[in-house]
């Protein structure tokens, strides 16, 4: 800003004021040269020391004079330092998270949604973004530097879910009033027996949601199998889950916001998914500085950047890759010996040796941003990941030895577009394209018959889905939409000697029209969500509707009614062959329907829960009913005489989902319990109806945590009945030379029981990086956990038992240094 000194004594040019100091002083002067521009100075012949005359241009001239050195001085303009409180116009309520920044540069809000941010130049223009709100534009010299008074930001009218239970199990884990779980990774504290935040191990602490064999990719939601849930990457429809071959999730959780899981009352835009919905999503805000972070724990390294283009635009880079290549970890040994259990890995011929195992994870995720205007926003999602095991197969023939590779490659590659137009403050539209590429692939080499056996399971996928947006009435939504799915499924088996090869491929189109509206109460104590999707699959000429409801009811102050219905469908399913598929690493390949012996699954569901919160104590309860029809006993992994039977049938499970918590200051104590009862009905079977394989009956998890700025601490326990399982006859194992099984899921394994513990400890270590490192210990107790068992005929034509065992005690820590 041009300043020019009284007209009392001669003003001189600020640029040949400097040029005189040099000579007189021999200082140097470093400043940009627009900076000085236009600036006159009062005569200075009458200063004899250089410190007086740096002070007496700092008073007049609006510039900051600084001394780097006794001979140096730099000049910069002088800052304005903006700072606020962040607060929405209706409810007062600080916004947090609240993005303020100008020319590319600027600051988050904390809890209290307060900011403090330096400026040079008092006509900037600052923009305030957050969620749900509109846009503030303001330049910088409106702003109350004095007091740092409020700034309210007005709603955009954007009906999202609102929280009625806060703090579900800890702090990030809360229940909206849509029914759906939400895990927000911004906030997320500390879950017991895990040093990271892993998006589909956070899930499985919810009631109802167990893992029947400890993995990810195995995910039981109300005794469904894992294939009946929906999982979505910022609405891009995801084939595979996990790495490792499913112990650990393959989602970044350091680019993966927030997790909503919805076991009932989907919303109508939504498809597939017959047990239940595990969306997540990244960030929509366009962060103003750069950020990142760099870790490393037993299993792999990582690293990630959120890095903005400008004021519009940002991009997001995570990626991770197991350390195995250079060194083996208790944790990562402790992790093979589970996957290769009862695998051509580790059991092979007896003539033939494995060596040079080599196992191999990575992924890479890319989101970028772009917000043109305040009514535009666009965004870009990449996702590619990858598994990898390769070995060696050995054998001495004719006195030579002979060696053949044997591998197994998991890979998925996605990516997606989403643009979103608001038109006004009651219309808007959103659009979503995309692709989603799954491929799993094995070699298996037999030395022994000098063999090569290919397989291959490809999914490949389109969706695009439009969606508009109206506002009828004040806290009257409504949503209508066409949602488009292409999907194609191939299955390859192929030989060289002798020669024999089969490919089959199947593609299905279908087209889905929905109607829902969102509606709330003026005081916010009654939510609603009602809907309708009309499905047509073109292949079969086939027509389905399916209703949906959410409602939630807030009464007597601390109650909470919740209503929860839908009819569903899905057109994929999994193939398990517990002896042919992929080496027996991944023992599941997709499969399309084809309206015959692989039905569209169908499924009907209704829940009724009750909740009451109170200074600090949290009790919820909900019983349910659900029916799915459609399903295929290769998709249930049937282990006795009807593992290699194909027909298809149906299951109901009943139960109740029950929750106690109490928040103590820093503490958190909880104890959830599940109570399940599932049942086959398949009507070809010699038994029809029988108990399910997912049929855990109890399940019980208990945890407590110890959460401060700084440390986080928890330790839980999880105990469930063991899985059902068919039983041999005894004293009549063997008959005609096969197993002679009983009643069908007549007995159950052992209790299952797991003790965990981690810690996690953030320091700050500079101005704007962070240290946190953690420590975990999963099955302190090394408790031995049978998970699945099955019989097999023995050279000594005996039935014998093999039990799958669980993780044993896997310790893991990590240390990620954050850099804001």
């Amino acid at each position: 800003m041009p300043l020019t000194a009284q007209e009392t004594r001669e003003t001189k040019p600020l640029t040949i004021i400097l040029n005189e100091l040099q000579d007189r002083f021999e200082v140097r002067f470093n400043y940009a040269s627009d900076l000085i521009e236009d600036i006159g100075v009062k005569n200075i012949d009458d200063f004899t020391n250089l410190r007086d005359v740096i002070n007496f241009l700092n008073e007049s001239t609006g510039l900051d004079f600084v001394f780097l050195s006794d001979n140096v001085v730099s000049i910069k303009a002088k800052s304005t330092v903006l700072c606020g409180y962040i607060r929405d116009k209706d409810t007062n309520e600080p916004l947090s998270y609240t993005t303020v920044q100008f020319d590319g540069k600027g600051t988050v809000t904390n809890e209290e949604g307060f900011f403090e941010l330096s400026i040079n130049d008092a006509s900037q223009i600052v923009l305030i973004r957050h969620i749900g709100h509109r846009t503030i534009r303001r330049e910088a010299r409106f702003f109350n530097t004095a007091n740092c008074g409020v700034i309210h930001m007005v709603s955009d009218q954007q009906k999202l879910p609102e929280i009625v239970l806060s703090h579900y199990l800890i702090r990030g884990m809360d229940k909206l009033d849509n029914g759906s779980f939400q895990l927000d990774f911004d906030q997320f504290s500390i879950l017991p027996g895990l040093v990271e935040k892993d998006v589909l191990q956070s899930v499985q602490a919810l009631p109802g949601i167990t893992s029947i064999d400890e993995t990810v990719s195995n995910i039981n939601i109300r005794g469904g199998s894992n294939d009946q849930n929906l999982i979505l990457w910022d609405n891009i429809k995801m084939y595979q889950s996990g790495h490792f071959f499913g112990l650990i999730s393959m989602y970044n959780p350091q680019i993966t916001q927030t997790v909503a899981l919805q076991k009932n009352g989907t919303s109508p835009a939504f498809t597939d998914g017959v047990s239940g919905t595990i969306a997540m999503s990244t960030d929509k805000n366009i962060n103003p500085s750069f950020k990142g972070s760099l870790g490393i724990n037993l299993i792999d390294a990582n690293g990630f950047i959120d890095a903005p283009i400008g004021e519009n635009m940002s991009v997001q880079v995570g990626a991770r890759k197991a350390i195995s290549d250079f060194f083996e970890t208790p944790t990562y040994s402790e992790y093979f010996d589970r996957i290769a259990q009862d695998t051509e890995i580790e059991s092979n011929d007896a003539l033939v040796t494995n060596s040079d195992i080599e196992f191999d994870f990575y992924d890479v995720s890319l989101r970028f941003l772009y917000r043109p205007s305040d009514k535009d926003f666009l965004r870009l999602n990449f996702i590619h990941t990858a598994n990898e095991v390769v070995f060696n197969e050995s054998a001495v023939i004719a006195n030579d030895e002979e060696v053949r590779e044997s591998s197994l490659d998991q890979t998925s590659i996605a990516g997606g577009i989403y643009y979103e137009r608001k038109w006004n403050d009651r219309f808007e539209t959103y659009i979503d394209v995309y692709e989603t590429d799954y491929k799993l692939r094995a070699i298996n080499a037999n030395v022994l018959q000098d063999q090569r056996f290919l397989q291959e399971n490809i999914v490949s996928e389109t969706g695009a889905r439009f969606v508009a947006q109206n506002e009828l009435y004040e806290n009257l939504v409504l949503r209508n939409g066409y949602h488009f799915v292409e999907t194609k499924v191939t299955n390859l088996d192929d030989v060289d000697d002798p020669i024999f090869r089969r490919l089959e491929g199947e593609v299905l189109r279908t087209h889905g029209i929905f109607t829902e509206v969102d509606w709330s109460s003026t005081n916010g104590n009654t939510s609603l969500n009602a809907g309708v999707r009309f499905n047509y699959l073109d292949k079969f000429n086939r027509q389905l509707w399916e209703p949906r409801l959410s409602f939630n009811q807030r009464f007597l102050g601390h109650f909470n009614l919740e209503v929860l219905g839908e009819f569903k469908h899905q057109n994929t399913s999994q193939i398990i062959n517990f002896q042919n598929d992929f080496l027996g690493i991944e023992k599941r390949r997709w499969q399309l329907s084809n309206n015959l012996d692989i039905p569209v699954i169908q499924s009907k569901q209704g829940s009724l829960g009750l909740s009451y919160q109170e200074s600090g104590w949290l009790i919820n309860a909900v019983g349910f009913y659900k029916e799915v029809d459609g399903i295929t006993t290769q998709s249930q992994g049937f282990l006795d005489s009807f593992e290699f039977i194909r027909t298809s049938g149906k299951y109901d499970a009943f139960g109740l989902d029950f929750l106690l918590r109490k928040q103590l200051q820093k503490w958190n104590l909880w104890l959830s319990y599940g109570y399940l009862n599932s049942t086959y009905n398949f009507e070809e079977l010699t038994e029809v109806e029988f108990r399910s394989n997912f049929d855990t009956t109890h399940s019980l998890t208990s945890g407590i945590t110890f959460s401060t700025s700084k440390l986080n601490l928890a330790l839980g326990a999880n105990w469930r009945t063991g899985k059902p399982f068919t039983p041999t006859v005894a004293g009549d194992e063997i008959v005609d030379g096969d197993i002679n099984y009983g009643v069908a899921n007549s007995d159950e394994l052992e209790d299952y029981l797991r003790l965990d513990f981690s810690a996690i400890y953030k320091v700050k270590i500079g101005k704007k990086t962070k240290l946190r490192t953690g420590i975990s210990i999963w099955n302190l107790l090394n408790r031995e956990n049978p998970i699945n068992t099955f019989f097999r005929v023995n050279p000594q034509n005996d039935a014998q038992q093999i039990l799958q065992q669980s993780l044993g005690i896997t310790p893991n820590a990590s240390l990620r240094l954050l850099f804001n």
